[in-house]
């Protein structure tokens, strides 16, 4: 397969995740199984592969962006990181949906979140958290 098509196929598996944790948010399982674990494992496995095959074909790396930029002029690893991006934000938003059922938020006010995450990342988490905070009155993370 090319690049390309991967883009394509992991795009849809990561789409799928987000219009069953949205669409099914109500339910426990599209938060804890399918979006919350088999799907971005799934895309993790892909990520891991990617970068296992085609580490080391550049000089790019992490130390300057320009070394990132060499890293990613690498259309195999531009797609690894693309995958990542799909596999984070995704696991992101189904622990949005846990989080704010074990603080009552109401899931209306979770799917603007989920939406920006999709397509903002941290800009989404960011307002899931200040919308948590005015429901919940705290930002506290975990048990």
């Amino acid at each position: 397969m090319t690049p390309e098509q991967i883009f394509s196929l992991a795009n849809y598996v990561a789409m799928a995740g987000w219009l069953i944790l949205i669409l099914g948010s109500r339910t426990r399982w599209a938060a804890t199984l399918v979006s919350g674990a088999i799907l971005p494992l799934l895309l993790a496995v892909l990520y891991a592969g990617l970068v296992a095959a085609h580490w080391g074909e550049t000089n790019g790396g992490f130390g300057s962006l320009a070394a990132v930029a060499t890293l990613f002029s690498n259309s195999w690893l531009l797609l690894a990181g693309w995958v990542h991006f799909l596999a984070f934000d995704l696991f992101i938003g189904s622990w949005q949906v846990r989080e704010a059922r074990a603080h009552n938020v109401p899931i209306w006010a979770v799917v603007p979140c989920l939406l920006l995450t999709f397509l903002f990342g941290p800009a989404g988490l960011l307002a899931y958290f200040a919308i948590r905070f005015v429901r919940a009155r705290t930002v506290k993370v975990g048990a």
